[in-house]
């Protein structure tokens, strides 16, 4: 080697070696190294954390030390055979156990192994679950664990000495269980490998009442779990891009994220899957709630450009909506009807929820139109709003449809509240729908009895061991049912594995839902008082409702950067307010 070459830092020697192979040797790489392949590849928007089990469960059979496995590892297997943990299968039976990472959790499991005697693979069952039930189920119809959507329940071998990571779903257990006879299992490291964007949480909350704070931030968590690829509305089943299910978790984003790509792309998919007349997912509400994330998601960002994207695709799914009214002015939609699944059987809350729907959807369409000069379908939508408020069902007892007739201003909001929403307190409320709810009641004045039914409701999950919301609750469910981070005693019901309907009995009911984070938005726009005015939070308006409780205090994003309030209720009983935000963005008392 020259020696004026030596002469240079290590690091200029390493760069320089580098170019030079380039040069010599790119005719002869495969071809993931061409760089046209390279341009054009997706890449990852989410990375991977590495996290120990924070607690063992349940054992049994020959295990020792076993507490290795709560340790931070470091994911490399060694010859040095210490401090590992050994399960040994023999005449007297196989041994399992239970671990515990400590919250919900998207992704899968490392397993790093030692050195046992004779360098062949090890088989063993793996187990996820959400509910430390749902880790010891096998699957059969009984209590309903699947596989389905994604695989929580496999055998695999792992390697002698080596390293096997397995597995991508959402769960917080994981039962292990030695299925090979007359073996020894030396386990070094077993490890969730946490999959998740790694954005801040630039939205916030906090107030006198804790479990209001950690309701916020459990919602807050529920979603972030949910934007993987897309935004999925759950991590273990349901990892589909529902536009419906969406609305919430987009209004939780806005409060709590700002900006991020997974939403214009998870909207792009649906409107490119479904060529009109189509509705999206099967389902008229779908449809409708697409064109009413995008008017949130314009309000919140501002971004035209993005808008007039959806120009063509919106004009023609507005015109549809309006050939779906009939001669006395009610709507005739077809596909799937459907609000949410606690109301599908109520045909006539249904079609409450329609109409309202209908007139929500055409009046945000009127809105987006003026704003992408196109006046003649802004008036078509305007017009066909007054006919749709000429009729007005019977909600028939549903929350859910009552809820949106109070929203679409068919209904007087008082009125709902009192005659439907505020009936046996949050009873008959949903998981998906207790957000527009919770809005209803805030839109007749009743502020204080929404806080009540966060606290009741959402709560009521936390109670049970939650640390993500639920894809349905029902307050019938609770009494006498077990945590699902206990193992469910005799005589306890198993709040998991022996509740839930429709789609989702027993274990085969989602525990992280994004659907399921409405009270977030909810207290941010509400008791902090926080709701956007003019598009690209250029004006934003700040009216807190704090009831019972003696200061709250937040911030909340914008494209130009956060807006920070605190309330602090006074001995007289007035508010008084703190707020600062960008220059950029006008604030309306």
């Amino acid at each position: 080697m020259n020696s004026s070459f030596l002469r240079f830092g290590p690091a200029f020697r390493v760069i320089f070696t580098l170019l030079i192979f380039s040069q010599s040797t790119r005719a002869q790489l495969p071809p993931i190294f061409d760089q046209t392949r390279a341009q054009t590849a997706q890449t990852e928007a989410t990375v991977r954390r590495f996290l120990a089990p924070v607690k063992i469960l349940w054992r049994t059979g020959s295990i020792t030390n076993a507490e290795q496995l709560l340790k931070p590892g470091n994911g490399q297997a060694d010859l040095s055979g210490q401090g590992v943990c050994s399960l040994k299968s023999d005449a007297a039976g196989k041994p399992s156990l239970l671990l515990d990472f400590g919250k919900e959790l998207h992704g899968g499991l490392q397993v790093v192994t030692g050195q046992w005697k004779v360098s062949k693979p090890i088989t063993v069952r793996i187990r996820f679950g959400e509910s430390a039930s749902e880790a010891m189920a096998d699957i059969e119809p009984k209590q309903n664990a699947t596989n389905d959507h994604a695989i929580r329940d496999m055998v695999v071998q792992v390697p002698w000495l080596g390293k096997l990571e397995i597995g991508n779903t959402g769960f917080r257990f994981v039962r292990i269980d030695l299925i090979d006879a007359d073996t020894e299992l030396l386990l070094k490291e077993v490890r969730a490998i946490f999959t998740f964007r790694d954005i801040p949480y630039l939205g916030s909350f906090h107030s006198s009442d804790t479990l209001l704070n950690k309701i916020w931030a459990t919602g807050a968590y529920t979603v972030h779990l949910n934007m993987q690829d897309y935004l999925w509305d759950g991590i273990k089943r349901d990892r589909l891009v529902w536009v419906g299910d969406m609305h919430p978790e987009v209004s939780t984003i806005n409060a709590v994220f700002g900006y991020n790509d997974v939403v214009p792309k998870s909207l792009d998919l649906a409107r490119d899957i479904t060529p009109l007349p189509g509705w999206m997912n099967g389902i008229s509400t779908y449809s409708m709630w697409w064109i009413l994330i995008q008017r949130d998601w314009y309000m919140h960002n501002g971004n035209l450009a993005y808008l007039k994207q959806q120009k063509a695709y919106l004009a023609s799914l507005l015109k549809l909506l309006i050939e779906k009214i009939d001669e006395k002015n009610s709507e005739k939609l077809d596909g799937t009807r459907f609000l949410d699944w606690p109301s599908s059987e109520n045909t006539k809350g249904i079609h409450a929820g329609l109409q309202s729907m209908m007139v929500m959807s055409l009046s945000a369409g009127a809105d987006l139109c003026r704003v992408l000069n196109d006046p003649e379908t802004a008036k078509r939508c305007n017009e066909a709003v007054a006919r749709l408020k000429q009729y007005v069902p019977d909600p028939n007892k549903s929350k859910q449809g009552a809820a949106l007739l109070a929203l679409s201003g068919l209904v007087p909001a008082q009125k709902a509240n009192r005659d439907v929403l505020a009936v046996d307190g949050a009873h008959n409320f949903s998981t998906f729908y207790g957000y527009y709810m919770l809005q209803a009641k805030a839109k007749a004045g009743d502020y204080k009895g929404a806080l009540a039914n966060i606290r009741e409701f959402w709560g009521g999950m936390l109670d049970l061991g939650a640390t993500t919301f639920w894809e349905d609750f029902n307050l019938d469910w609770v009494k006498n049912a077990g945590r699902i981070d206990e193992l469910v005693t005799e005589g306890k019901k198993d709040i998991h594995g022996d509740c839930g309907a429709y789609c989702y009995v027993g274990f085969r009911h989602s525990l992280s839902h994004g659907w399921a984070s409405g009270p977030t938005p909810w207290l941010t726009e509400h008791v902090l008082g926080i709701s956007v005015v003019e598009p690209g939070c250029k004006a934003i308006k700040v009216t807190p409702h704090l009831e019972d409780l003696t200061f709250a205090e937040g911030s909340f994003p914008t494209p130009y950067g956060l807006v920070k309030v605190k309330h602090t209720k006074l001995a007289n009983g007035k508010i008084q307010s703190d707020i600062s935000g960008p220059k950029e963005v006008r604030i309306i008392r």
